[in-house]
């Protein structure tokens, strides 16, 4: 016999959690001019099977696009470590993949032009604290003046060099024979280590990189559109990120490329993503979707939550503890989540997770009836 389904109002079909072997029970009974066995499946019964529900809410919705992506650099968290000297590398401090701090040492130089910078500075700050200490009464304004632009001339070139203004002070305020030409290399922020091409005895020439150094706590994705519909992208608005099937990030839009790419013609958008969990890793290609559409506030509900059922898009609503099927209206699916035109109100309580564990039990129970 032919099962129907009825309206919250009527009594009709009833859906419950019961899927272990010999529970799905239904004694006839007789509705208006036909017979429908009933099926109660508790939510109780159902969650250790999967069965998870959630309330059903309003959400942005907006019309979305996709585009392929690649993970890069945040250009704005990423330094270069370079020597500004020809010099030789006489120890190593850290290495590819190590978490450094901002002002730790990287690695020791040594060079013969730090060596006479450091010393020619020595000699400026002894001279400078002599006349500086006789004064001006006693000395002429002539070697005043000289002695303290040969200081500051001397310091500048040391810090020209690549000696910061702490070590500077270290220098000269102990042995003079530190003026030996060594130097450390600091990093300039706190982040990861994502290169270093240098070994020990090396002489590395100015402007070589030695270390490249990048906060990947975040990072940029750049996602390639065509330039008309770049054009319907705005700043500061959020975008999902998907590293796989159902796997998304969330991250937001903070700039656009002025300049179409010239082999692709395509128009790169900029979106920030968080990276505290380590899950991009730059090179990486990913999918962007981006809202190319203003906001507006709807029900939508996971996409996974809707089912066909009789040609119907359906969900499964709790009442009372049981899971009923529910046609509704949907609207298009964005991000994962799909709009609901109609047959929900926010607050409803829907089953979000098991959903084709319920129409399977459903459909079983209609085989049972069809068969007596």
């Amino acid at each position: 016999m032919k099962t129907t389904t009825r309206s919250r109002s009527a009594p009709g079909l009833l859906l419950a959690a019961l899927v272990l072997p010999g529970l799905l029970s239904g004694p006839a009974r007789a509705e208006e001019d036909h017979e429908a066995e009933t099926v109660r499946l508790t939510l109780d019964s159902l969650r250790p099977q999967g069965v998870a529900t959630a309330r059903v809410e309003n959400r942005q919705l907006s019309e979305m696009t996709e585009a392929p992506g690649e993970v890069r650099l945040d250009a704005y968290r990423t330094a270069q470590v370079t020597p500004r000297i020809a010099a030789q590398v006489v120890a190593r401090h850290a290495r590819l993949g190590e978490q450094v701090r901002r002002h730790q040492p990287l690695v020791t130089l040594s060079s013969v032009a730090m060596a006479d910078a450091q010393g020619a500075l020595i000699e400026a700050e002894r001279e400078w604290q002599r006349v500086r200490k006789l004064g001006r009464k006693v000395v002429s304004e002539k070697r005043y003046i000289a002695a303290q632009v040969a200081r500051q001339r001397a310091f500048a070139t040391v810090s020209a060099y690549g000696m910061t203004d702490a070590q500077i002070r270290k220098l000269l305020a102990g042995d003079p024979a530190r003026a030996n030409g060594s130097f450390d290399l600091l990093s300039p922020l706190d982040g990861t280590i994502i290169a270093d091409s240098f070994v020990l005895g090396e002489v590395i020439e100015p402007g070589r990189v030695l270390f490249e150094i990048s906060d990947e706590s975040r990072l940029w994705v750049e996602a390639r559109l065509r330039p008309e519909t770049a054009r319907r992208v705005r700043d500061d608005q959020p975008a999902r990120i998907g590293l796989a099937e159902d796997v998304w990030l969330p991250g937001r839009i903070v700039q656009r490329h002025k300049r179409l790419d010239e082999a692709s013609r395509t128009l790169a958008i900029r979106i920030a993503v968080d990276n505290a969990q380590d899950r991009l890793h730059p090179g990486q290609f990913v999918t962007a979707l981006l809202p190319v559409s203003e906001p507006r506030t709807g029900l939508a509900v996971p996409r996974e939550a809707v089912v066909l059922m009789d040609g119907a898009p359906t969900v499964f609503r709790l009442e009372g503890g049981e899971l009923h099927p529910r046609p509704v209206e949907t609207g298009p699916t964005l991000a994962g989540w799909t709009e609901i035109r109609a047959g929900l109100e926010a607050g409803d309580t829907i089953a979000v997770r098991g959903v084709f564990l319920l129409k399977s039990l459903l459909l079983k129970s209609r085989i049972g009836e069809d068969a007596h």
